[in-house]
């Protein structure tokens, strides 16, 4: 079974869905596996290392995308859908939700797809959660923007001329981004505060070195496999009241919140924006999901009422070494999980496939996705 990976197209993208270091597994696992010449290079894996791994190297994207199953970082392009084989398999990070297009020409095509973010947040799929790899970089990425944009030091510091304070740092939501959000900045010497709509997780929130503010819920806001539902009225009021209050008191407001982990729900408005001291500083890293802030502009970074609002896109691809590494261990680990015989099987009957494919036998298979698409009349 021969196994293709095309260089990534989109706007901006530097990662790879295969680095050599696994190219040889999946060669000693018995697949044939060919790489687009160029695919790694951005991301500081050069044709060469993907030559002495055994990898066969393609002057065409066509060849790779004609493979029997196709490794992506992101979507797959209309260009590049129409070059994939009917019965053919493609996996990666799709976010079926938001590509609904892209979604229903890969069912019109006859390709099976999975996407690795719908992937059910369980123990045994924890090594194929490129959505928590990810995260993790987004995290601690923002947090250092934080820093470099921030107009006084995140530490407290000791001076000739006496001591600064640390910065006070508030994160809003305690996923894995939140969470690495919140370590980077301790690390950094900031003071970290921190709140999630699902008060389980204040435990995780202080072991990282944060200080826990919240409100008590009248309804429970976790949609489970570590994900937040919409609040009700009364408690998004309530949440108002408490986003508000610590903002006023934070140098630092770092938000990374998503409903089902795609879509941003709009928690700092522009009054708590304007309530914030000039010189502060808000990373919106639910940017993709179009953010968390009222007046954030993804992918730009604007200044309101004197408060910087960086909302950055695609973070993890600016950091496309480690990256790269890690979504490609994602990625291996679901190919070898469904390895029988030199090739990889598919079996709806398993929870992992079960829940991650989106598309098969020219029907869109993912309930949300099929949701999604019918409201949108598409």
């Amino acid at each position: 079974m021969r196994i293709g990976v095309p260089k990534e197209t989109t706007l901006g993208e530097r990662r790879v869905a295969l680095v050599p270091e696994s190219g040889k597994k999946l060669l000693q696992a018995g697949y044939e596996v060919a790489v687009e010449a160029g695919a790694g290079v951005a991301a500081g894996f050069p044709d060469a290392a993907f030559r002495d791994a055994g990898v066969v190297l393609e002057s065409s994207q066509a060849a790779v995308l004609g493979s029997d199953l196709v490794l992506k970082v992101n979507a797959p392009e209309p260009h590049e859908v129409a070059a994939m084989r009917s019965g053919g398999i493609v996996l990666g990070s799709l976010m079926p939700l938001r590509n609904l297009g892209g979604v229903r020409a890969l069912a019109e095509r006859g390709v099976t797809s999975f996407s690795t973010d719908a992937i059910p947040r369980t123990t045994r799929a924890q090594a194929m959660d490129t959505l928590s790899s990810m995260a993790n970089i987004a995290g601690y990425k923002g947090a250092l923007l934080a820093a470099v944009e921030l107009n006084k030091y995140f530490p407290m510091l000791m001076t000739a001329a006496g001591m600064v304070p640390p910065a006070r740092v508030f994160v809003v939501g305690a996923a894995v981004a939140g969470l690495q959000a919140i370590a980077t900045a301790r690390r950094l010497g900031a003071n970290v505060f921190a709140t999630d709509v699902r008060p389980e997780v204040k435990e995780q929130i202080e072991s990282v070195g944060a200080k826990y503010v919240g409100i008590e819920l009248k309804e429970a806001a976790s949609a489970g496999g570590g994900y937040a539902k919409e609040l009700t009225e009364e408690d998004r009021a309530r949440q108002r009241e408490l986003l508000a209050a610590q903002c006023a008191l934070s140098d630092v407001v770092i938000t990374t919140a998503l409903i089902g982990g795609v879509f941003a729900p709009k928690l700092i408005t522009a009054a708590m924006v304007q309530g914030m001291r000039a010189g502060a500083v808000i990373v919106d890293l639910a940017a993709d999901g179009g953010g968390n802030c009222e007046l954030s502009q993804p992918g730009r970074t604007v200044t309101a009422h004197g408060v910087s609002i960086l909302a950055p896109l695609n973070l993890a691809a600016t950091m496309p070494l480690h990256a790269s590494l890690l979504f490609s261990r994602n990625l291996t680990a679901f190919v070898q999980a469904f390895t029988r015989d030199k090739a990889f099987q598919l079996d709806f009957t398993d929870d992992i496939q079960q829940g991650a494919v989106i598309t098969h036998d020219g029907e869109v298979k993912h309930a949300r996705t099929r949701d999604a698409l019918q409201k949108a009349g598409t």
